[in-house]
């Protein structure tokens, strides 16, 4: 008999930022959660969507966001594989750095731990390097779960709130 590792049935909570700037921005977050649910990443909770301004070149067209809790069985590694062809199923292609994109996907949190795993030459890291920054992953985070706090930084949400620039948070409109 074939010993199973207990961690290849675990169920594991994970937070995902989802972002497009490109066509009906709407639509393609909606897409990108029906694949998700269909590629064994099950969504629990849905924030509200959120819209802000591309950044670093404002120029470019404003970002639909949300925020979602979802469980999975799915590694790590076997996460962000899923995670990177959904987004090319949806249309994504690859562009230089903060340019628009029709669907992006990070995986801010994963089972509340600090992770940093190696995959094709890409860092995985999570919790998700700069989310403490982004208005439009904490205040969504915040709407699903008031009571999250940083595994690195042992900070609750409020906290990390608190410590972003003010005309930050103005640009953030809920859609």
């Amino acid at each position: 008999m074939k010993s199973r590792d207990i961690s290849e049935n675990q169920v594991n909570q994970v937070y995902l930022s989802l972002g497009s700037n490109l066509g009906n921005k709407k639509k393609n977050l909606e897409f990108a959660k029906y694949l998700l649910n269909s590629y064994d990443i099950n969504v629990l909770l849905t924030s509200s969507f959120y819209q802000t301004k591309s950044w670093p070149n404002e120029k470019f067209p404003d970002f639909f966001n949300v925020l979602l809790l979802t469980n999975t069985r799915l590694t790590l590694i076997e996460l962000f594989k899923k995670i990177k062809f959904i987004e090319q199923l949806i249309g994504r292609t690859d562009t230089p750095k903060n340019y628009p994109r029709i669907c992006d996907i990070d995986i801010i949190d994963f089972n509340n731990k600090c992770s940093k795993t190696i995959h094709l030459n890409k860092q995985i890291t999570v919790p998700h390097a700069s989310l403490h920054k982004r208005n439009f992953v904490l205040m969504p985070l915040y709407e699903i779960n008031k009571k999250w706090i940083h595994p690195k930084f042992k900070k609750n949400i409020v906290k990390l709130i608190s410590f972003l620039p003010t005309d930050e948070l103005r640009s953030i409109k809920l859609v």
